[in-house]
């Protein structure tokens, strides 16, 4: 029996598309059986309280195997990729970072608290989750 990975995904609102295709790319791959816990503009935290919100995101990043920090250079200028991945280092749920397809630069944001980054391939990716998921 193939196991079932939640997954949090620390994504820029701005860069959806980048979250759009991971999330595809991970429930297309066969015998690898996903649900995601990541708030999104289709399925958002309706709130305009911060701590509301935290207290939320705390919660998916807690029910997650894994949290995946998409590592475009956009994470660097976004206040709650950092606040997500520094939630999931005191939750103790490891982080991998993936690049976005052609991007010749990194954040810092998340290769400094990833486990491990990974370059945008499905085999990549997958092989990282499953050695360091919960």
């Amino acid at each position: 029996m193939a196991k079932n990975y939640t997954i949090f995904i620390s994504h820029s609102w701005a860069y959806v598309h980048d979250l759009n295709n991971l999330k595809n790319l991970l429930e297309n791959r066969g015998y690898f059986n996903v649900q995601f816990e990541e708030a999104t503009p289709d399925v958002p935290i309706n709130s305009d309280n911060a701590s509301y919100i935290r207290q939320r995101l705390r919660l998916k990043i807690s029910n997650s195997n894994i949290v995946l920090g998409i590592a475009g250079i956009y994470a660097s200028h976004s206040d709650w990729m950092q606040w997500e991945l520094d939630k999931a280092i005191e939750l103790g749920v490891p982080i991998v970072g993936v690049v976005p397809r052609g991007a010749e630069r990194v954040s810092t944001v998340v290769s400094s608290r990833a486990k491990q980054v990974v370059r945008w391939n499905t085999e990549s990716i997958v092989e990282a989750i499953r050695l360091w998921a919960l």
